[in-house]
């Protein structure tokens, strides 16, 4: 009798030094999911499931290459929580359709439908400013590359803002009966030099910050922040932005989610972001 007591006592303890064993494992396991995202590419892997929990990158043909439940915990991990707009639900609808096993989506750093936007600062006149860049992945021959695709400065943005009256300013359509002479009055008119241009011209700062840019009148100096925008998932819309802090929910995470139904809206937020 004493013997099965002294075997009992023994499985037991067995048993519960396995199981504190295996709690402290998925602790461990859990501790490395939620480690920060350091890097823009590690956020594209832990999106679409392709890469462990303990950092091991997966490969097309592993077991666990994009799974549902992989892909589930990691996006789940993705979010800023000290952002309250994105609610539970919101997150919740984003991840379920993101992985639903019929038909998922993923994120593809090769393909369109993200952009960069990246707040520089540059030496403008004397004055330090800062100008947004938005830039774009582009392919070349047999690899990619960033290019400049559009740029927000709010001094090339003051040039164009005339507020006169359309109508007060116009070339008679006469004008080419006296060899345009009246053209000394547009050019001294500089102010609302935009009103006698074609309808519908829109002014291209690309150009513009090139030209500046040639002429040494803008002098680079840093890159002060930098963000992503996402329009690759069906029906969303997401922005991912760093987060220097202390503790796992830290890195490159989803600083932005909405849901985006029709195509006028994803046109909307884009011209928001650009300051359109």
């Amino acid at each position: 009798m004493k013997q099965l007591s002294l075997i009992i006592v023994f499985l037991v303890s067995m048993l519960t030094e396995n199981t504190a064993q295996n709690i402290n494992n998925r602790q461990v396991e859990e501790g490395i999911l939620n480690a920060s995202t350091k890097q823009v590419n590690q956020f594209f892997r832990r999106f679409n499931g392709e890469e462990s929990t303990k950092g091991v990158r997966y490969y097309e043909g592993d077991k666990d290459y994009r799974s549902q439940a992989l892909r589930s915990r990691y996006i789940n991990v993705l979010f800023d929580n000290g952002n309250a707009s994105i609610t539970d639900p919101i997150k919740r609808e984003f991840v379920q359709e993101v992985v639903n096993t019929g038909d998922p989506e993923f994120v593809d750093f090769h393909k369109t439908g993200w952009f960069a936007e990246v707040t520089t600062k540059f030496l403008y006149q004397g004055k330090d400013v800062y100008i947004t860049l938005f830039m774009n992945i582009e392919q070349e021959n047999l690899g990619y590359k960033w290019v400049l695709s559009n740029v927000y400065f709010p001094h090339f943005e003051s040039m164009f803002s005339s507020t006169s009256a359309e109508a007060s300013r116009f070339l008679h359509p006469m004008s080419h009966e006296i060899d345009f002479m009246n053209l000394i009055r547009v050019f001294n008119d500089k102010d609302n030099i935009e009103l006698y241009a074609a309808k519908g011209h829109e002014p291209d700062y690309l150009s513009m910050f090139l030209y500046e840019l040639k002429k040494g009148n803008l002098k680079y100096q840093s890159v002060s922040n930098l963000k992503f925008h996402f329009f690759q998932i069906g029906g969303w819309y997401f922005e991912v932005s760093n987060f220097n802090r202390p503790g796992a929910n830290s890195g490159w995470l989803i600083s932005n989610l909405m849901k985006v139904d029709k195509e006028e809206d994803k046109d909307t937020i884009i011209k928001f972001i650009m300051h359109e």
